[in-house]
């Protein structure tokens, strides 16, 4: 893997920390969830790139090693910065595999850039189509009391909540999926966040509505959730995004938490690349 920096056109000029494995194969471009960084997804790098598919990797605006601006933690700029980088990258011809938090990238990307430069899209443990439950939304699975306390979590105590959230994270009913090493590891990504977008990002996944970008969609679409996902349920998310998809694929995974990829990653990965041939 290459490292490089891409420098975004939105909010703050960010500078985006990209990893990029190169070659000549088609591109993937993992966009992570909240509260990680592109290192979330090393169960997945060895799977795609033996497999003969250029894969890139990027920090999030505010997280891990990517600039750490004060604004610009809305979906509209947020998917500009993943134009940005196929932009600069010159990247076509590409898959997108939004987890979690990153499938609001990938729609909105769809909804904002088109899908010229798109092979294909994965939503994989995503928050799409609108999280927040609501009278026009009352299959929304995320209530305004849990929402404010997630965000009351943060402020008041961040190492608190990244240990209980983790836990969530990674857990099917009362079982822990990954090792406490991995759930560490995970703990530790959360910790290179910035406050701000930690807090802008959470209000931003918890309460914007991506239905009527799910209908630009038309590349082929992968759907892939755990049953057992507390932190976004699949029959809130996976499956609506799946109903509201035409001709889009869904795999459910048996016990998967939400962290899916790092707890089932022998699952994930054959999912995502029988997929991708």
């Amino acid at each position: 893997m290459t490292t490089t920096t891409v420098t975004s056109d939105q909010a703050g000029t960010p500078n985006l920390y990209v990893e990029d494995s190169g070659g000549d194969g088609r591109p993937v471009v993992l966009i992570h969830g909240w509260p990680l960084s592109g290192e979330s997804w090393k169960e997945q790098l060895s799977a795609l790139t033996d497999a003969g598919y250029r894969v890139i990797t990027y920090d999030r605006r505010g997280f891990g090693r990517s600039d750490k601006p004060e604004s610009g933690f809305d979906y509209d700029t947020l998917a500009g910065d993943l134009a940005a980088i196929i932009e600069q990258l010159d990247l076509r011809d590409v898959t997108l595999v939004g987890f979690s938090m990153g499938g609001g990238e990938v729609a909105r990307y769809v909804a904002n850039h088109g899908e010229d430069r798109l092979h294909s899209i994965v939503f994989a443990a995503a928050v799409p189509p609108y999280l927040l439950q609501s009278d026009d939304n009352p299959d929304g699975p995320l209530t305004e009391d849990a929402a404010n306390e997630m965000e009351q979590g943060v402020r008041d105590d961040r190492d608190a909540f990244f240990d209980d959230f983790s836990t969530q994270f990674f857990s099917a009913g009362d079982e822990l999926k990954v090792t406490e090493a991995q759930r560490q590891e995970a703990i530790g990504l959360a910790k290179q966040a910035g406050e701000a977008a930690l807090l802008g990002c959470m209000e931003s996944f918890g309460t914007t509505d991506f239905r009527d970008d799910l209908s630009k969609v038309s590349v082929p679409t992968l759907v892939i959730h755990g049953d057992s996902d507390a932190i976004v349920p699949v029959e809130g998310s996976g499956q609506r995004t799946h109903d509201a998809v035409e001709g889009s694929q869904i795999v459910v995974i048996a016990e998967g938490p939400h962290g899916l990829n790092v707890s089932h990653p022998d699952e994930f990965n054959r999912t995502l690349l029988e997929f991708l041939a």
